[in-house]
């Protein structure tokens, strides 16, 4: 069954795949499999749905480190039927022209397929012989560049064909280029060079593949919020862009210095917007609206690491700024938070809150990242929450998340705001399953009702029936009818 969206109908820290990604792996790289109906993966998994949207059974998946897929896997089946990504660069992939390593990618294919996991594609160019120039960003173990633009667009496309026709056999069908352009480490060129780059990548993946989609960079958190704030500011709502960006940056304000600063007044704000990164952050953020006006992009990504509360301004945002029938996936999802100092129980409350408002709000797929924290991290410390620990061993997040996604398989959506609560309805048939909280700081009384039970999310206990009040935490109710009919005895 295929979900419905709703409500918003625009519609994971990222591993850059290398040459020798998995190389200690003893287990043979993978052939390409044979090619499938059209439409569906190899398996007959999940392709683009009749009317060309973007689907998959389970809108609840995430981004993970394949190094660790040994410890991570007995937690990957729980959410099957998901999607991921996989960022790869050109130049890690060809280092020397004409000599193409996949077999890391090979790889990270089949066991996508074989976990029941969608696999979409990123596609970076780095800099190298393929682009020229010289790197003035290298990040990580694995000396990752910022992209520049092909010197040769012809070659381009040629690799961009071929990454297309190799992948479409393991069901691949998504194709995003580059990654938070916004952001000169990940970015060397202009807004311009980014949207003939997307053009040019858009024209190859549509050849070498009809049922392919092409989706935009992810413009950064950051900048969806300054986009949020400028968008209201524009309109003449400086109260309203206030409070926005307030909302938006409240756990963001000096972690990069002047950059995401303390705003009280219109002044400051438009002094904000105005500083050398955030006036970049809206350029880029307009270049990829206008690719996504002209159809040059299929989807919207989104990537959101803020506090559950500016969600509802985001979607507004969205709802604002995409053409009707372009569908919004959320592939980085997660909890940025320097420093934090929330225990399990209110941290996994937030993540629930988080996913659950993008879903109810018409996000077509949402993917946590991290999967599991890595310890290893340049910051030092859990600046982005994990559903799982280092090890593999499940947290209650992650616990949550697989209820969630439980719920969610192969269900349609519905926001719930009504009642005193917030939250989203799964139906399957004649059932209803809503994982709701009190949209306030009063508590909601759910009288008892035939059928109907309600748990906490991430508990052992069985289901009860009987009433039950409604806080901050959120709570399942399950029975028969519609989410009005499960609600309705409230008074």
């Amino acid at each position: 069954m295929r979900r419905r969206r709703v409500g918003l109908l625009v519609g994971a820290v990222v591993l850059a795949l290398t040459a020798g990604a998995c190389t200690s792996d003893p287990e043979p790289d993978p052939p390409p499999p044979s090619a499938a109906p059209d439409g569906a993966g190899p398996t007959g998994g999940p392709g683009p749905a009749p009317d060309g949207a973007p689907s998959v059974p389970n809108p609840f998946g995430a981004h993970w480190d394949w190094s660790r897929y040994d410890q991570f896997k007995p937690y990957l089946a729980k959410i099957s039927g998901s999607a991921t990504y996989q960022e790869i660069t050109w130049c890690a992939i060809e280092r020397t022209r004409g000599d193409r390593d996949w077999s890391g990618l090979d790889r990270i294919a089949q066991r996508s397929r074989d976990l029941n996991i969608t696999l979409h594609i990123k596609i970076r160019t780095g800099m190298c012989w393929a682009t020229g120039g010289s790197p003035q960003f290298t990040r990580g173990q694995l000396n990752k560049t910022e992209s520049a633009m092909p010197l040769d667009m012809a070659v381009y496309q040629g690799f961009v064909t071929d990454v297309v026709k190799r992948y479409a056999p393991y069901g691949v069908r998504q194709f995003a280029i580059e990654n938070e352009v916004n952001a000169p480490q990940y970015w060397a060129g202009s807004t311009a060079d980014y949207k003939r780059l997307v053009a040019s990548a858009a024209e190859a993946i549509r050849a070498a593949d009809p049922q392919a989609r092409v989706v935009d960079s992810g413009i950064s958190s950051v900048a969806y919020g300054m986009g949020v704030a400028d968008r209201l500011l524009q309109a003449g709502d400086e109260a309203g862009a206030i409070a926005a960006y307030q909302v938006y940056f409240q756990r963001r304000v000096g972690t990069r210095g002047q950059k995401i600063p303390q705003v009280d007044d219109a002044t400051v704000l438009r002094g904000a917007l105005a500083n050398d990164q955030n006036s970049r952050n809206l350029r880029f953020l307009a270049a990829t609206e206008e690719l996504i006006a002209e159809r040059v992009v299929d989807v919207r990504q989104l990537h959101f690491y803020e506090h559950f509360s500016a969600v509802p301004v985001l979607l507004d945002y969205l709802r604002a700024r995409s053409p009707e029938g372009v569908p919004t996936q959320a592939w980085e999802v997660g909890q940025f938070w320097r420093d934090g100092d929330g225990d399990a129980a209110s941290r996994s409350d937030e993540m629930v809150k988080t996913v659950s408002q993008l879903v109810a709000g018409g996000i077509d797929q949402v993917l946590w990242l991290p999967l599991g924290y890595n310890p290893n991290n340049r910051a030092g410390s859990e600046v982005r929450y994990g559903l799982l620990d280092p090890d593999g061993t499940e947290r209650l997040a992650g616990t949550m998340m697989a209820e969630l996604a439980d719920a969610a398989r192969d269900a349609t959506v519905e926001p719930v705001a009504e009642k005193g609560l917030t939250g989203v309805a799964f139906r399957r048939g004649e059932e209803s399953t809503l994982v709701v909280w009190s949209s306030s700081a009063s508590t909601v009384s759910v009288p008892a009702a035939p059928g109907v039970t309600n748990d906490r999310l991430g508990t052992d206990s069985a289901a009860r029936s009987g009433a039950v009040t409604i806080g901050p935490s959120p709570v399942i109710l399950r029975g028969p009818g519609t989410p009005t009919t499960l609600l309705s005895p409230i008074r």
